[in-house]
């Protein structure tokens, strides 16, 4: 039987010990093909290149332990799932996962995620996409011990499907022994207390640097922040339909036809 087409993408860059650790796995469980931004794109969202060139090539990252065959782009990380899909690939894969970030991509930062945004991107075209997180900015983390979850959630995905109109945004705790087990759950309520860091560069012009709390304002035990905080991976099914369906009857009570 023809192994499943695995495309690997991510927003770290191609170079990331992360995606590195996530195509070792995958490479256990079909043909893996890499599309992935040629620098870091984090925080992204799901930006595409619409207004400038776009660059592609295919490249050598790791002898011994890379893909066969590995691009990097130039764009976004929904650029180089959207060039993997319409210019590189020669048949429809049959599951596209991105990641492993560096850091957190549960809560509200689901958001701002590059790497989401490339599982969502493949999710609008029809394909079984899932994003990885582990919970651990470093760019030396650990991956191993996520490994193993990461290795059944997408062999469960690939055996199962995953619902029409979904993601997967898998999250994952920093530990050295390895997660507790995976929880099925809900993205939990929270934001960013944001501030802005002014600062003046040499030349005497005055410049700003984001920085910010994250408030959790969700007591639920059925959460994503929840599941992370006791050890256990969090798996929030997500949907790119972003209508606000229970809204929809109070806003047809609204005058908007009279004139």
């Amino acid at each position: 039987m023809e192994k499943p087409l695995i495309l690997v993408t991510n927003d770290d860059g191609i170079t990331a010990p992360g995606l590195r650790a996530l195509i070792r796995t995958m490479k256990e469980l079909g043909d893996v093909v890499v599309v992935a931004p040629d620098s870091p794109q984090s925080g992204m969202g799901h930006a595409i290149t619409v207004d400038s060139t776009l660059f592609s090539k295919q490249v050598i990252v790791d002898h011994k332990e890379g893909a066969p065959s590995e691009y990097s782009c130039s764009g976004t990380p929904a650029d180089c799932v959207k060039l993997a899909l319409r210019v590189i690939l020669d048949r429809t894969p049959d599951i596209c996962v991105s990641g492993i970030n560096h850091g957190s991509n549960s809560s509200i930062n689901v958001i701002y995620s590059g790497t989401m945004s490339a599982a969502i991107e493949a999710g609008i075209e029809g394909i079984p996409a899932i994003g990885f997180s582990l919970c651990d900015y470093s760019w030396n983390a650990n991956f191993e011990p996520a490994l193993d979850s990461v290795k059944k959630i997408v062999e469960e995905a690939l055996d199962n499907g995953i619902p029409k109109g979904t993601v997967l945004n898998v999250n994952i705790p920093k530990t050295e022994k390895g997660p507790k087990g995976i929880k099925i759950c809900r993205q939990a309520r929270g934001n960013w207390k944001e501030k802005f860091d002014k600062r003046t560069s040499p030349s005497g012009k005055d410049y700003y640097w984001l920085t910010g709390e994250f408030e959790l304002l969700d007591k639920g035990e059925d959460t994503d922040e929840w599941a992370l905080a006791q050890g256990y991976v969090s798996v929030v099914p997500t949907q790119f339909d972003l209508t606000a369906h229970h809204a929809i009857q109070q806003i047809n009570n609204w005058n908007l036809n009279e004139k």
